[in-house]
């Protein structure tokens, strides 16, 4: 290494007029464990004006410097020569340099290996050092949690796929992705090169969630193999699935008989993601439907036409839940067969109206109301 510039020319004196005597390509940083190894994806190139005095026919040596390039100041930082026999760093080139590929291994990493480096190309005649690019190795005792995403929104019903991603600076001893999930899965697992050249494990697991995974965490955990114990990161996230209105259920105030005149509380309660936009009221009387309000607390002012069985549905984006049948019974009287006038109010206030006999359905017991269906207009005016 006694020249150091391209040729015989001293180092730096192309550089002066803004050119640079070598361009190399790697990647700006590296996480790496302690004790592992640690692969530097790296590759070079040389102007077109000192190509000739690359001399590919005689193995090019790769040399590394740590934390300045001007290594005459601190021979020191020259950690490693691949022409030499012993390095301060334990590695190898593992590229084909004679076809610019400097790619490097340095093994049994240690926290002093934390720092930046640069590379020198040394092919007679030609000697260069590329003071522009480095790469940053910082080594710790720990790994860094491993990447989880989601492809598109999680839908009860809908098959989703999730992904896990987890460095692998190591390539020859690559991290292992494991799961937890609240269901059954299949996974896909393989390694991938990234923009930069760097090695990554892909882990991508196919489920298909229903509404009671919603709000359940799910894990990935990375294991990296370190000497003979392991090491380990995990990433959770909690599930947000969407779904239709599910366990969508009536109440009614008081549920013994009432009296003509009286107060009755009907109430829809529902859980759903995204939550309930909208609450439907129906009564059922002489075997046919009736829709009577909207909202999700329902109160009248009972009339003679008021008896029989009512029933709520919620809707949001996702679809329509229906409730159970609640009965309401007026005293001293059958079920009445013709339709009263009375006044209903919702939770958000009161508005008084009267009733007509509104259009009605032909009432099935078994079957559900809320599928897509056109519905008639309600009773209230």
């Amino acid at each position: 290494m006694e020249g150091s510039g391209v040729g015989f020319e001293p180092e730096g004196v192309l550089a002066c007029f803004g050119q640079r005597d070598l361009i190399t390509t790697m990647p700006d940083r590296l996480d790496v464990l302690t004790g592992s190894c640690v692969q530097i994806p790296c590759s070079f190139d040389i102007p077109d004006q000192h190509k000739d005095k690359f001399n590919s026919a005689i193995l090019p040596s790769g040399v590394w410097i740590k934390e300045n390039s001007n290594f005459r100041e601190r021979p020191d930082n020259v950690i490693f020569n691949s022409s030499k026999m012993v390095n301060r760093y334990q590695g190898k080139i593992t590229g084909n340099i004679s076809q610019m590929n400097c790619t490097t291994v340095f093994f049994n990493v240690t926290t002093n290996y934390t720092n930046i480096y640069f590379l020198r190309i040394e092919s007679q005649p030609f000697r260069a050092t590329d003071p522009d690019k480095s790469v940053e190795i910082d080594v710790s005792d720990f790994p860094s949690s491993p990447n989880l995403t989601v492809s598109g929104e999680v839908k009860e019903g809908t098959p989703v796929s999730l992904n896990c991603s987890a460095v692998a600076p190591c390539p020859e001893h690559p991290p292992e992705l494991t799961w937890t999930l609240p269901t059954q899965f299949t996974t896909e697992n393989q390694l991938q090169e990234n923009p930069d050249q760097t090695i990554s494990v892909l882990s991508t697991v196919t489920f298909t969630p229903s509404y009671l995974h919603h709000e359940k965490n799910i894990t990935c955990t990375s294991v990296y193999p370190v000497g003979t114990s392991n090491k380990k990161a995990e990433h959770n996230m909690m599930l947000n699935v969407s779904f239709s209105p599910k366990d969508t259920s009536a109440s009614i105030s008081p549920a013994d008989s009432v009296s003509v005149g009286s107060c009755v509380n009907l109430t829809c309660s529902s859980t759903a993601n995204p939550p309930v936009t909208n609450f439907t009221w129906f009564q059922i009387s002489e075997g046919k439907r009736t829709q009577v309000a909207s909202g999700q607390s329902y109160t009248l002012n009972v009339t003679v036409g008021d008896g029989g069985l009512y029933y709520c549905e919620a809707r949001n984006c996702q679809g329509c839940g229906k409730s159970n049948e609640v009965q309401l019974d007026i005293k001293g009287q059958e079920e009445s067969k013709t339709s009263g006038v009375g006044f209903w109010f919702l939770v958000s206030g009161f508005w008084g109206c009267s009733r007509n006999s509104g259009d009605h359905f032909a009432y099935q017991p078994d079957q559900s109301f809320c599928m897509e269906e056109k519905l008639e207009a309600p009773r209230w005016t």
